[in-house]
């Protein structure tokens, strides 16, 4: 069996662009993969099809050496594009092996170590803390048992078109709705913050020791993460757990972390990092220094398929991000059926475990040509001075 072609296509979907990547063979078998590099999709189709022109004719079989071919042969190892397009390749690859194999994708990690994958939930930015309050109640009332909130103003420029957006007044309308929330939702609810890397050292300290001990569960993100001592500064200042790694674009990147015990909680994006061939390790790595996987997955189908096969083949697994509101708000709404007519179910507040052959996902690839060509551009936040803010 050799790889016959790879197709690339980058859509339009919902609010955002998916890259798809479809390995074919010339058994017939095909595989589908996706990249997470959102909002630079067409610079990651441009490095699949250079992959391309010394993968077509390879075993599809030998992942990881395509993995290290992939990755070191150019000069210049590493970065997001590079990563991005090898994850969707890896993901496809892995597709391909389970399905000439005859297995789920999770067979080839190691097997079953849960019968189901749980997930958590997002309360998105409402119009009132009072709304806010209420929908949180109503996963909880759902069965949800982590439930993440998002610092006020975080997600209006994707809600509402706000891109203007300034930390302090954020930090003060946040810290009482979650004093609050917990005192509605009890001790027994993991609550998480996520903050989007918008806040400085002293912003995040400041957010931090304004909330009594056990408000949260962990806070997601709050700093950016290029500099390791950056963090390491901030884990002085507040014993918050903190959750970090939807950024990371390979192992060398979650290193000085996982070493250094600067985080509780893994938010590993296996469309980012390098696909299930760097999520294994990254993972034994992690379940090393005691680290769970709480994991990123906010695109789609193809994306919550490797997530949930790596969240079923790995002991130390916390929860995996669910990319469909269960409260029906259309910013995280990716569920069409038509375009993805086999893709995992979420059944409640879980991920069942996909036990077809392969990674139990497939996509019209017809429908494909219906959608708009994608050309979407992440929100270019600034601050009242008109200062360049993270998205």
């Amino acid at each position: 069996m050799r790889i016959s072609n790879i197709k690339t296509h980058v859509v339009q979907v919902g609010i955002r662009d998916f890259l798809l990547v479809k390995i074919e063979t010339d058994s017939g078998l095909y595989g589908w993969g996706e990249s997470g590099f959102s909002s630079r999709e067409k610079s990651v189709e441009q490095m699949v099809q250079h992959f391309a022109r010394f993968l077509i004719g390879q075993d599809p079989m030998n992942i990881g050496r395509i993995w290290q071919e992939c990755y070191r042969s150019h000069y210049f190892e590493g970065g997001r594009v590079t990563t991005a397009a090898i994850s969707a390749i890896d993901i496809a690859l892995y597709d391909i092996k389970g399905k000439a194999l005859g297995v789920p994708v999770y067979q080839l990690l190691g097997g079953k170590q849960r019968n189901y994958v749980k997930a958590f939930a997002t309360v998105p930015n409402c119009s009132s803390e009072e709304e806010t309050l209420r929908n949180a109640k109503k996963l909880k009332d759902m069965g949800w048992d982590c439930i993440r909130f998002v610092g006020e103003g975080v997600d209006h420029a994707m809600q509402h078109g706000i891109n203007e957006w300034e930390p302090r007044k954020s930090i003060a309308q946040t810290v009482p709705l979650l004093i609050k929330a917990r005192e509605l939702l009890g001790h027994e609810i993991l609550i998480g913050l996520e903050y989007h890397h918008r806040l400085s050292v002293a912003e995040a300290a400041s957010l931090c020791q304004k909330l009594p001990s056990g408000t949260i569960d962990f806070l997601e993100e709050a700093i950016r993460d290029e500099t390791p001592e950056a963090y390491e500064s901030l884990r002085t200042l507040t014993n918050i757990p903190f959750a970090i790694g939807e950024e990371f674009s390979s192992k060398w990147q979650f290193l000085p972390y996982l070493e250094r015990g600067i985080f509780q909680y893994n938010r590993l994006d296996i469309c980012n990092v390098g696909g299930f061939t760097e999520a294994m390790k990254i993972a034994g790595w992690s379940e090393a220094h005691y680290v769970d996987l709480l994991m990123h997955n906010p695109l789609g189908p193809i994306c919550t398929a490797a997530s949930v096969h790596l969240a079923a083949a790995i002991p130390n697994f916390s929860h995996v991000e669910s990319n469909i509101s269960p409260l029906g708000d259309t910013v995280f709404e990716y569920k069409y059926p038509d375009l993805f007519p086999i893709q995992p179910k979420l059944k409640g507040t879980h991920y069942e475990i996909p036990e077809i052959p392969g990674l139990g996902v497939d996509v019209n690839e017809e429908m494909l040509q219906d959608y708009s060509v994608a050309d979407w551009e992440a929100p270019h936040t600034t601050r009242e001075d008109g200062s360049v803010q993270n998205w």
